[in-house]
């Protein structure tokens, strides 16, 4: 191989041949790959630049890009706004090495809505929003004033989950939430039609992130829970640029597969300054319902791996138990309709653990 031929060169054009369709130019040209560093152990490490107006895809195809360079070992993203000028707006070109880059939109205060935590996931299907629905309706029986943002723009199932489903008023130009078990409720499902997708990219999903944190009367909160859609994509980046979130609980199931991807979402809380509170175990096992006998339906002890590795507590295991998927698909969280039940209970220490992690 020709010694001009190196790694760094190999994945500069890698990165070279990714583009940005905004601009109409590849990421390098555009500006937005700075402080790209190659060791001798093929780790590649560099800081992509993404605005609110590019496709959220891109540092994913990115990153797909320099690991399919042959002796790339490992890729280390570090994500900021800023992104590449528009067309003719001067955008310089090539890489930066060791050049300023700006920071992120600076998320915003906002003291009425008490508390904020993100409820996460990096992988469909676990229970995120039975977990968000539990949380938020635990600790509104126990006095506390709860918001519940469904900001899973994609899936907003808390409308069915919460037994809600009409139009929020708006009066005096703040949109009015809706309220159920005795939390305030905003959610994407309350505006459009049910069977209608939203086929949506970055900008407007900031939009209507900051429009359900901003300009929804949400009044004076205690508690402000918002359950998010998986994966690390646009609803995250937008959240952690548009409110000081306290922390982000992590859900996710005993499986490995499952575990590697909350792994995955974890890490990008971390990334952007957001600490990780804990881990919730959902699914982590049977009870039945007969003879109390305890199941461990899937590989025991994901969830704790997954908080070890993190450093952070594992706030709670909650079981598979017949009847919940019902309870849930007719509005009624477990913790209201049956809060002696195995789940029940477990979800109801959960939401205790979570205040007192919180504080």
């Amino acid at each position: 191989m020709p010694p001009a031929d190196t790694l760094r060169a190999r994945v500069e054009r890698a990165l070279s041949g990714v583009q940005n369709p905004r601009v109409a130019q590849n990421v390098v040209t555009a500006g937005m790959v700075h402080d790209l560093a190659v060791d001798d152990r093929g780790q590649v490490t560099f800081t992509f630049l993404l605005s609110a107006e590019d496709p959220g895809t891109l540092a994913r195809d990115a990153r797909k890009a320099v690991q399919a360079v042959a002796g790339v070992t490992g890729v280390k993203i570090t994500v900021a706004g800023g992104g590449a000028p528009a067309r003719g707006a001067g955008a310089r070109p090539g890489l930066a090495p060791g050049a300023a880059v700006p920071p992120p939109p600076t998320p915003v205060e906002l003291p009425h809505l008490g508390k904020v935590l993100a409820v996460s996931s990096g992988k469909g299907g676990v229970g995120k929003s039975s977990v968000s629905v539990n949380l938020a309706a635990a600790l509104a029986l126990q006095g506390r004033r709860v918001g519940l943002m469904d900001a899973d723009i994609y899936g907003p199932n808390i409308p069915r989950m919460m037994g809600v489903d009409r139009k929020p008023e708006v009066r005096g130009g703040k949109i009015q939430p809706l309220e159920a078990h005795g939390v305030k409720l905003m959610s994407l499902g309350f505006i459009v039609e049910r069977d209608s997708p939203a086929i949506w990219r970055g900008p407007i999903i900031m939009k209507v992130i900051q429009q359900f944190s901003r300009d929804v009367e949400w009044g004076e909160l205690d508690c402000f829970i918002v359950d998010l859609p998986p994966g690390t994509g646009d609803a995250q980046l937008s959240l952690v640029q548009t409110i000081h979130l306290r922390g982000a609980l992590i859900v996710t199931t005993p499986q490995e597969v499952a575990v590697g991807d909350s792994l995955r979402g974890a890490k990008m809380f971390e990334r952007v300054g957001v600490p990780v509170i804990g881990v919730a175990e959902n699914m982590s096992y049977f009870v039945c319902p007969h003879c109390g006998e305890r199941t461990e339906v899937f590989r025991a002890g994901g969830g704790q791996r997954l908080a070890d590795e993190l450093g952070v507590p594992l706030v709670g295991r909650v079981p598979l138990q017949a009847g919940m998927s019902d309870l849930a698909d007719t509005g009624r969280p477990i913790v209201v309709a049956e809060p002696a039940s195995p789940a029940g209970v477990a979800l109801r220490e959960m939401a205790e653990r979570v205040v007192q992690l919180l504080q």
